[in-house]
């Protein structure tokens, strides 16, 4: 690893005294909040877009599933090896991030479960490809005394970005059965008479 990425040795630099944690750490964090909101929100509603839109069992959702997970974590221990040989974090990290964004307009455009499958494997090939190098990058720019922090700091804002993900996909499927439900009494006032509940 260059001696540019070292961080500053500030144990002894005072009782008390902490340094901020830096910028580049802030940068990480809000990062990992949006894509992880981003995340959230796409595979909360996967499900409902492969078995409703295009006819997948729950078996196939099973086996797509447990193939992305298993990718993403023999993706992280290669990834981790190569950005110690390299010598280079910040690389990895960047193509990380960038196929996980990449990968979200595809689940909306999809037409077949294909392109589901190659757009949820690409996500969590991404995943791995960024996650211990994204670890190591922060352990090279945290000043000793609040590396703790720094590592707290970026991983609360990732938990962050998937609880809102989380919430939102709820209140939007909140909202659809409440617009749903404002469409039948409508179309019932209208015709004069009970309209089934089909949506």
């Amino acid at each position: 690893m260059t001696s540019s990425l070292s961080p500053p040795d500030d144990r002894g630099s005072g009782v008390g005294h902490r340094p901020p944690i830096p910028r580049a750490v802030w940068a990480l964090g809000l990062v990992s909040l949006f894509t992880d909101l981003g995340s959230e929100i796409v595979h909360s509603l996967l499900p409902v877009l492969l078995v409703g839109g295009l006819g997948a069992s729950a078996f196939a959702i099973g086996v797509l599933e447990g193939a992305a997970e298993a990718l993403m974590l023999v993706t992280k221990v290669f990834s981790g090896y190569l950005s110690d040989a390299l010598g280079k974090r910040k690389p990895l990290v960047l193509l990380g991030y960038g196929l996980a964004a990449l990968s979200k307009p595809l689940f909306p455009l999809a037409g077949s479960v294909t392109t589901v499958v190659a757009a949820r494997l690409l996500d969590r090939f991404g995943k791995g490809i960024r996650g211990a190098p994204r670890d190591a990058l922060i352990g090279d720019l945290a000043p000793p005394s609040i590396r703790g922090a720094c590592f707290g700091l970026r991983q609360s804002m990732d938990t962050v970005g998937a609880v809102l993900g989380h919430k939102s996909t709820q209140s939007t499927q909140r909202y659809s059965h409440l617009r749903q439900d404002t469409m039948r009494q409508a179309m019932a006032a209208i015709g004069g008479r009970k309209i089934p509940h089909t949506f």
